[in-house]
């Protein structure tokens, strides 16, 4: 499966955090890869999401990133508003979700920051998406070893 074609309306991706950022940030290195899947996403071409949880996690990351000029409080809620909220579907974690991800994470003996990670996979599986969509496929695999080619880097 390569996610490098066309538009596809009826494809179904869900972004990590680290895909909106690139995605936001111009001076990102990821950028160009990035923010061809987010202009996807605003005009309707796919069908993206993203988790609750990622939605606080790019607003902690864009108002700490060592950039110049520095991006504040109020255009990082702005950005998250306008560029993510505005025009990718906010899927919420369900109590359930929390539930089988511990449960993962145990089994997997897994510990600390991955979790968050594993946030979006559970979502993502849940909702049966065509990828998920992350600058950090490796971390993915360890929370979602089943995922195979839905975790994509993008191109």
């Amino acid at each position: 499966m390569s996610f490098t074609r066309g538009a596809d309306p009826s494809m179904l991706v869900v972004f990590d955090t680290s895909v909106l950022v690139a995605a936001l940030v111009e001076q990102h290195p990821m950028h160009d890869r990035a923010f061809p899947w987010l202009r996807r996403a605003q005009q309707g071409e796919t069908d993206a999401r993203v988790t609750a949880h990622s939605l606080a996690e790019l607003y902690a990351v864009l108002t700490t990133l060592p950039v110049r000029p520095r991006i504040s409080p109020g255009m990082a809620r702005r950005l998250v508003r306008e560029s993510v909220e505005k025009n990718v579907r906010v899927e919420e974690i369900l109590l359930a979700d929390y539930r089988s991800i511990l449960d993962d994470m145990a089994e997997l003996d897994l510990s600390g920051g991955v979790i968050y990670d594993a946030l979006a996979a559970q979502v993502t599986r849940r909702l049966g998406a065509d990828a998920l969509l992350t600058f950090n496929a490796k971390d993915f695999q360890r929370v979602w070893p089943q995922a195979g080619e839905r975790v994509q880097e993008p191109k």
